[in-house]
């Protein structure tokens, strides 16, 4: 049906047996038809393979241009080798294959090759590409190895930078060395200078009592005479008596107020009260309030005014003013960073400090209510922080067991004591502040000597140390231990004279503070069950419990934490875990 350029050829004989009723319009239009459908569908269908066609039809020519050539080559050869014997055709005909299957084997060869060529092209372009990519690996190696030597050379001229400076301070701190040895030396000396003159002081002091008592002597034998010469004069030796005796009384009182003047308010010295002030049992709380956001850890009262200070751990000092009986807010002391955990007033009344949980302890100012210092070295929590004799100097103890002296003029800490413990509380026993008695973890009670070297003396109790407190004159040391007792020491024998529990009271938590009554005939202390225990000094005896805390809470999430005496009222406070404050009196 296909010629040799792929036509298709059709007959249709058939058409000539079609009847002739037909219309001959009507047959000439279908047969029309009929062809333009063929064309149409030959067209469609040689399009496609009309390059190949061509190529088809090229590749036929040549081979009959390549079959004409090789025909006249043989009929060339035939006719050269006319002569030679039909052997020699035989053999020239095999070689003819041969060489046709050798020239095969060459062109499949060469394909072959080709093939090859185009994977080792493919290869190369892929290695050129990766060694493009090391190429700008390499580059930014040796960008980064350029930055580096460059960080390198500066570090290294830091350093030397430093070495110097640490050499120049090498030297400052020798030559502070040896200023601070030569003042030691000259302090030294000075004390010795001192003691000297304080014992020539004693010894005039005791002279000057020797020379009053002559005269005392000689004063009562010209009375004597006096009342014998006046004994004629009833009403005169009368007034003369009654003054004598006033005299005395009042000789009595200003003995009795140079003994003790720490229990006076400025207010009764002014109103003209009497030098020492009795304690009374406080029976009734005379005001509620929350004092903190969360827990409040420790509670002060001033030493001049009816201010009570409270720390919280919602990092805040806080002063309350009750002398109007309710508890209005003063102020909020700002700065810590974690919780106050003790608070501690000077002895003017002007000053306070707070130790924190953040491993400082700050001091305020009260007329302004801002932060002065801020005390940093230690490695733990600081439980403990008191003003050390004078305003200028204060002590710390921590929970990275040290306890360290600080001097607040040149923002310094001048010493540090190693206690081997956490320290939980501590109380300064002199107005000098030459001793230092601390309490901690290990169930010792240490005592410190700030004016020697050497190591403490220690008293072991049975167990934790939570608190200390010490009479006003600083005979006897308040102790609370974790076993759920208070212990009561005579410091003059260095013994524990007295343990103070009972049925249900229990110590709330490891910096639970007890404290003496102003006149240190009473002891208070707080109970994990909200109530707080008041203990008879000298019976040992409990005079009451207090339990307005428990109206928040009786677990030990209300359990009380601190309570406070005032110095010279009839007031007691108490805080608990649930930021509330309660001030005791009797009235």
């Amino acid at each position: 049906m296909c010629n040799k350029n792929w036509g298709y050829v059709f007959k249709f004989d058939n058409f000539n047996n079609i009847s002739s009723s037909y219309n001959t319009k009507v047959m000439e239009n279908w047969r029309k038809c009929i062809i333009d459908q063929l064309q149409e569908r030959n067209k469609n269908q040689t399009q496609c393979f009309q390059e190949l066609i061509l190529q088809n039809n090229k590749l036929f020519e040549n081979a009959n241009v390549l079959r004409s050539e090789n025909l006249k080559l043989r009929i060339g050869a035939l006719s050269a080798g006319s002569n030679s014997s039909i052997a020699s055709d035989g053999k020239l005909s095999e070689k003819i294959q041969h060489l046709e299957q050798k020239l095969l084997m060459q062109q499949e060869e060469l394909t072959e090759l080709h093939r090859r060529k185009g994977e080792n092209s493919q290869q190369i372009i892929d290695l050129n590409v990766l060694v493009q990519e090391k190429d700008k690996a390499l580059l930014n190696r040796e960008t980064s190895l350029n930055e580096q030597k460059a960080a390198n050379n500066t570090l290294k001229a830091e350093i030397r930078m430093y070495e110097t400076s640490k050499l120049e301070l090498e030297n400052l701190n020798q030559i502070l060395r040896d200023e601070h040895q030569a003042l030691q030396l000259a302090f030294s000396s000075l004390e010795d200078k001192l003691r000297k003159a304080q014992m020539e002081n004693n010894q005039l002091v005791e002279r000057l009592i020797k020379y009053k008592a002559k005269d005392a002597d000689k004063m009562n034998e010209e009375n004597d005479n006096f009342l014998n010469n006046v004994s004629k004069f009833p009403l005169i030796r009368g007034t003369f008596d009654l003054f004598r005796k006033r005299n005395a009384k009042m000789q009595k009182e200003l003995e009795e107020a140079c003994r003790d003047t720490r229990g006076i308010s400025p207010e009764d010295l002014k109103e003209g009260a009497g030098p020492t002030y009795h304690s009374v049992l406080p029976t009734i709380a005379a005001i509620k309030f929350d004092a903190h956001d969360g827990e409040v850890n420790a509670v002060r009262w001033s030493p001049v005014d009816r201010i009570l200070a409270t720390g919280g751990a919602d990092r805040k000092v806080k002063l309350w003013d009750i002398s109007k009986g309710t508890s209005e807010c003063r102020g909020v002391l700002v700065g810590s960073n974690a919780g106050v955990m003790s608070v501690d007033f000077d002895s003017t009344g002007t000053m306070i400090i707070g130790a924190s949980n953040d491993y400082a302890s700050r001091v305020w100012t009260l007329s302004d209510m801002r932060l002065r210092h801020t005390l940093t070295g230690h490695s733990g929590k600081v439980m403990a922080a008191k003003f050390l004799g004078e305003p200028s100097k204060v002590v710390t103890g921590s929970h990275d067991r040290t306890l360290k002296i600080w001097d607040l003029r040149s923002r310094a800490c001048i010493e540090t004591k190693f206690a081997g413990s956490s320290c939980n509380d501590l109380v300064t026993a002199d107005g000098s502040g030459s001793t230092i008695i601390s309490g901690h973890f290990d169930k010792r009670i240490r005592f410190w000597d700030t004016r020697s070297d050497s190591g403490p003396r220690e008293f072991v109790l049975n167990g934790k140390v939570t608190s200390l407190d010490l009479t006003r004159d600083g005979k006897y040391l308040l102790s609370c231990v974790r076993d759920d007792t208070l212990k009561l020491m005579d410091l003059r024998v260095n013994q524990v004279i007295l343990t103070y529990s009972c049925d249900g009271f229990k110590v709330g938590c490891d910096w639970s503070r007890a404290t003496f009554s102003p006149d240190g005939q009473y002891i208070a202390v707080g109970s994990a069950d909200g109530s707080v225990y008041i203990w008879g000094v000298n019976t040992a005896k409990v005079e009451t419990i207090l339990k307005e805390h428990t109206s928040y809470g009786i677990f030990s999430r209300s359990a009380v934490t601190a309570t406070a005496w005032h110095p010279y009222a009839s007031f007691l406070v108490s805080v608990d875990k649930t930021k509330k404050a309660v001030i005791w009196s009797n009235v």
